[in-house]
């Protein structure tokens, strides 16, 4: 399938499957800035990399002003880059994966959009001379329906000793955080499952996580196919994604170390594991379409006033 167009004026009818609804290059902030904001950790330099990634890449587009990267635990820290954006509309985009903890209570309310109580909380506020606008997580954003789907597809179209499974004689797993104490951490991954089980395009679809049930090593359990394809619904290529799912999928932690020193995926697709052949994608949140997702999100904080 050829790869899905970016920033064009493209009519809904002529859209390509599998691709979210474009932004048109009318639709252009050349006098806002956006601020990307990532959680960032000092433990793990993937953890940033996808921020990075699209930043650049909505650089190079020239819509906004300026768009600039911020993170909550790494620098460069959010509280600073606002103080140094000089446009007088500021979208803040959250590049988060669900209405958590970080993202709907610690971030906006140090940046003044939530008060005490959870009624507080507006979208829009203005700061002197700013206009501020905070946009909602991209992770809960309809249009990553495709990009989970096109990275999917994507890991099963690298070639390898056999042919590419067929979608319908697989079992689709979208492999999530999930915590107990924020129930909004796995309703993300969950909602993804209820919205492509219908389309028909595998033989089933389950939600499974690290930290709750089912667990990532129900995933043999739960399949009642051969193939198995796991897309992990995280932002980066980081710790969980590398490191921990492979390990509960099977995979002996000195292989993966191993083939992670020599810059290689810690899982290569496709592995049989208990008579199931596994294939095993990127986050979602490195996939070049998450750019898209960020413009639509700001696309919809625009229409707030």
């Amino acid at each position: 399938m050829p790869a899905c167009s970016r920033l064009e004026d493209v009519e809904p009818a002529r859209q390509r499957p599998g691709c979210p609804p474009l932004l048109t290059v009318s639709e252009s902030y050349q006098a806002a800035a956006l601020i990307v904001v990532g959680h960032g950790t000092t433990l793990n330099a993937e953890s940033s990399a996808p921020v990075y990634q699209h930043c650049a890449e909505l650089r190079r587009r020239k819509l906004f002003a300026e768009v600039r990267e911020a993170f909550w635990k790494q620098e460069p820290a959010l509280g600073r880059v606002i103080s140094q954006v000089t446009a007088e509309r500021v979208f803040i985009a959250p590049f988060f994966i669900s209405e958590g903890y970080f993202c709907e209570a610690v971030i906006p309310r140090a940046l003044g959009f939530l008060g005490e109580k959870p009624a507080e909380f507006t979208r829009v506020r203005q700061n002197g001379h700013q206009r501020l606008a905070y946009c909602k997580p991209v992770g809960t954003h309809q249009s990553m329906t495709a990009v989970l789907l096109a990275r999917a597809r994507q890991v099963t179209e690298i070639p390898s000793f056999t042919r590419p499974p067929q979608p319908k004689e697989t079992t689709l797993f979208i492999a999530g955080h999930g915590t107990s104490q924020n129930e909004n951490s796995r309703q993300a991954i969950e909602r993804q499952v209820e919205l492509i089980q219908p389309l028909g395009h595998y033989a089933a679809v389950h939600a499974v996580f690290l930290e709750e049930e089912p667990r990532v090593p129900e995933c043999y359990r739960l399949a009642h196919t051969r193939n198995l394809v796991v897309v992990p619904f995280f932002i980066s290529d980081g710790l969980h994604a590398q490191e921990d799912i492979p390990l509960l999928l099977g995979e002996p932690p000195e292989a993966i170390k191993e083939r992670l020193r020599n810059g290689q995926p810690s899982w290569p697709s496709p592995t049989e594991k208990n008579g199931k052949l596994v294939w095993y994608a990127p986050a979602v949140g490195t996939h070049p379409l998450m750019s898209e997702v960020l413009l639509q999100r700001v696309r919809e904080a625009a229409a707030w006033g």
